[in-house]
């Protein structure tokens, strides 16, 4: 076929296809004038969370450090521990007040007051003595608390860069802007005139109901950069806000179901829970409370001790402690703690449980049971117990004969607590 031949024969495929295109045109059906059923609507985006933004146990860790950022940020740390859920407490006051007052509380250790925590502890081999610093996740019961020893925090940072503690003393800072409800500020504080060198570099954030507070203690001249470890803190706090708000917004936070309780039924079969224990109810006048308990009650052997209420068979006790300054109850304890009761046998098998955990059985099974807390020792009483804070601010508490860390240590007493209603440090 020569070129010709092929070029006609091109044209005629375009033809017949032209033609059938238009044959096939003319067969197509008229448009239905009625409504076809259409693609059901996506689902709107859930409602952002907006309540109170509490955090609670393991994610306290969003708000802390990398090691690479620590050893990077503060000259001479090594040896960055894994984030922990263990908090060690002194607890032995803060020694001459300083003057401005609030200027303490700088020196206050910011752990107290506070129901869980997460740390991480590094060495710095420059100061032996001092062993070395660390970086804390501070729980507190609700935003309102945490905000209240911001607040002092930063009328420290600005109130003391020239200070009298026992002789005079200096806070250089930088205090940032708040940015998305988080503040955040580091500095230096230099009190080495009354016989003895304190030199401690110190940074803080606050977001929701946290504290994240960073500590190190240092000799002689030491470069920090405060800005730089300031911003560092507030830009890890921003994020784990957003975080956790997106995560409430997915998972709303549901409460738990609260147990009916017959008080007419013995102490064996109530239960301890977030309205308080069995009858006993969190909130309720002493009275009403004590009452409630039934068994002998005994008033308290100091001033602001609690009411201990013993069974028939004086084989166990349940305590009743009223908030200060109220008369209305703050915490109930099945058993005993050291902080609050002198300590005596208990038969936790005539107690109230919390769950299936009752006084007398290893702590371990609490903290199987009812993860996520907060093992804490204490120097100053000797109290060792484990910690777990809900979202609404109740504590409940795992007070242990021995330290709480050690596999099979007994629990002596359990405790809830609406620690909302802790008080917050005064200076002054």
């Amino acid at each position: 076929m020569d070129r010709r031949r092929r070029a006609r024969s091109g044209v005629a495929v375009v033809v017949i296809v032209t033609g059938v295109m238009a044959a096939l045109a003319g067969c197509v059906p008229e448009p239905d004038p009625r409504p076809s059923a259409s693609a059901p609507a996506p689902a709107p985006d859930p409602t952002p969370y907006d309540g109170p933004l509490t955090f609670v146990g393991d994610e306290l860790d969003s708000l802390l450090l990398t090691t690479d950022e620590i050893t990077a940020l503060l000259p001479g740390a090594t040896d960055v521990s894994a984030p922990s859920a263990t908090l060690h407490q002194i607890s032995d006051g803060g020694g001459t007040a300083s003057t401005p007052a609030i200027c303490d509380a700088l020196y206050v250790e910011q752990s107290l007051g506070t129901v869980g925590a997460r740390v991480i502890e590094w060495t710095t081999p420059t100061d032996p003595e001092s062993g070395g610093g660390n970086l804390m996740a501070l729980q507190f019961a609700d935003p309102e608390q945490a905000a209240a020893r911001m607040d002092q925090l930063v009328q420290a940072a600005t109130d003391c860069a020239r200070f009298t503690k026992e002789a005079p003393a200096t806070f250089d800072s930088v205090v940032l802007d708040e940015v998305d409800g988080v503040r955040a500020f580091a500095g230096t504080l230099i009190d080495d005139a009354a016989g003895y060198d304190l030199r401690l570099f110190q940074g803080f954030a606050a977001v929701g109901n946290v504290l994240v507070a960073l500590w190190q203690p240092f000799v002689g001249d030491a470069a920090y950069d405060a800005q730089a470890v300031a911003d560092i803190l507030q830009e890890r706090a921003v994020q784990a806000r957003a975080d956790l708000i997106a995560d409430l917004t997915e998972n709303p936070p549901v409460g738990d179901e609260e147990p009916v309780t017959d008080a007419s039924r013995p102490w064996s079969e109530w239960q301890v829970s977030g309205d308080g224990v069995g009858p006993i109810l969190l909130g309720d006048t002493v009275d009403v409370a004590v009452a409630a308990a039934g068994g002998t009650p005994a008033a308290p052997s100091f001033e602001g001790g609690p009411w201990i209420v013993s069974n028939a068979e004086g084989t166990g006790s349940i305590l009743i402690q009223s908030a200060e300054g109220a008369d209305t109850v703050w915490y109930i304890t099945v058993g005993t703690r050291r902080s609050a009761a002198p300590e005596t046998s208990q038969d936790g098998a005539a107690l109230p449980a919390r769950g299936d955990i009752r006084v007398g059985g290893p702590v371990d099974d609490a903290i199987t049971a009812f993860p996520g807390g907060t093992i804490v020792d204490v120097a100053s009483s000797g109290e060792d117990y484990y910690a777990v804070a809900t979202r609404d601010g109740r504590v409940y508490r795992f007070d242990t004969e021995g330290d709480a860390a050690d596999q099979g240590t007994v629990i002596i007493g359990i405790t809830v607590e609406d620690a909302t209603r802790r008080m917050a440090p005064r200076f002054g």
